[in-house]
């Protein structure tokens, strides 16, 4: 019998997201939501041989501003997965991020109402 047939690539990844957190669930960072963004911070570099994956991908994608939520879809990891490891990368200076800003809701109406214009 192959040490392999146990394996299903549907199966989807054997490691639990909390223990890519190391069993956290919570960041410092409580101005990460869906929309905040993100971007790698420039002049300064990881050393990828003492990085995990994840925190690798995520600065892969961060070279242009990306949301959060887009990181959460890109890697298919939960949102808090995400948050936790995004703190990580916040408090090591190699990610800044800009909350986002809540709209106002003058403009918000505005819109509304040039869609119903439509």
């Amino acid at each position: 019998m192959d040490d392999d047939t146990w394996f299903d690539e549907e199966a989807g990844p054997l490691v639990r997201p909390y223990a890519m957190t190391g069993g956290r669930t919570r960041t410092l960072q409580s101005d990460l939501d869906l929309i905040t963004l993100v971007v790698a911070a420039r002049g300064r570099h990881a050393e990828p041989e003492s990085m995990d994956p994840e925190y690798l991908n995520i600065l892969s994608l961060c070279q242009s501003p990306t949301s959060v939520a887009e990181i959460s879809a890109n890697l298919k990891l939960p949102l808090g997965v995400v948050k936790v490891l995004l703190g990580d990368l916040i408090d090591q200076k190699l990610v800044n991020f800009r909350p986002a800003l809540a709209p106002d809701h003058e403009v918000l109406q505005a819109v509304l109402n040039g869609i119903r214009r439509l």
